[in-house]
């Protein structure tokens, strides 16, 4: 055997090359995170109200149900606390808030005591009108504050002419005696069925329906006090049927002048409130017996 030393081992070459790179990646790293770190800013009210929310989940709190909306004396600030008290010069101290509720009180017990006005006109029309609704030539409806008197055509004016029977009058006169300027608006509506006319005096269903509206408001207004300010008189022709024109009786119905009594003030009349808050009230529902 030989005894010479064995071979030393070769010197370390050095670390490998990807641990530069990858220490050159998270000097990079740190100093991108650094910037950001440096350019963001901290949102104090956020940060409170996330402080905030995490209390209230994980700490003991009670819940109060608040059943009017907290009136403070500062529109800024959210939550209130006690004050220390100071010495005041005067005797009493009073803090004066506006009622939000009044205002739409005020409108609804007045629309409701439209509402009830109404029903009762449209109760005294129909005790006058009782022999006329009976043989089914006057029907009288109600919806909120409005009344629609509606006559048809078989007993109030001649197939195809415009002027008012003799023996009808006396039911106008009727009407016209429980109308005055303050019963409100009033509009006078004609109306017939989709049979063309065209005759010498008239030259479609638009000039017989708004003929026939102004005999009815003629005779209104000679037997009642009200005010021609407070007329509307239209002619719809065949346009508003109240029922399709398919058979004899359903024509007849459609035959008519409408007369339309609306209560109340200009803002009342355009409001929807007695639908929607006093729907027990409102009688959509026509009435031909007394």
């Amino acid at each position: 055997m030989s005894d010479a030393p064995p071979p030393e081992k070769a010197e370390s070459a050095g670390v490998p090359a990807w641990v530069m790179t990858f220490a050159d990646l998270m000097t990079l790293l740190m100093c991108f995170f650094v910037l950001l770190l440096a350019f963001s800013e901290m949102d104090v009210a956020k940060f409170k109200q996330l402080s905030g929310s995490m209390k209230d989940a994980f700490g003991v709190q009670a819940e109060v149900e608040a059943r009017t909306i907290p009136k403070g004396t500062s529109v800024v600030a959210q939550e209130f606390s006690p004050g220390r008290p100071d010495p005041s010069s005067i005797n009493q101290i009073r803090q004066f808030t506006v009622d939000s509720n009044r205002n739409t009180l005020d409108a609804l017990n007045r629309e409701l005591k439209e509402i009830e006005e109404t029903r009762e006109h449209a109760r005294r029309l129909r005790l006058a009108l009782k022999e006329e609704i009976s043989q089914g030539s006057v029907s009288i409806q109600t919806e909120g504050m409005k009344i629609i008197v509606r006559i048809l055509e078989n007993a109030s004016f001649d197939s195809g002419l415009a002027d008012v029977r003799p023996d009808f009058m006396p039911a106008l006169t009727k009407i016209g005696g429980l109308i005055d300027s303050n019963s409100g608006d009033v509009t006078i509506s004609g109306h017939t069925d989709n049979v063309p006319i065209q005759n010498d005096r008239f030259r479609s269903n638009w000039d017989l329906s708004t003929s026939r509206a102004v005999s009815v408001t003629h005779a209104l207004l000679n037997a009642s006090t009200l005010s021609p300010d407070n007329v509307t008189v239209t002619g719809h022709a065949d346009t508003r049927p109240r029922a399709p024109n398919d058979s004899v009786e359903n024509r007849a119905k459609n035959r008519r002048v409408d007369i339309s009594i609306v209560r109340g003030s200009k803002l009342d009349k355009h409001s929807t409130m007695s639908v929607a808050a006093a729907p027990e009230i409102l009688d959509t529902t026509e009435v031909t017996q007394p």
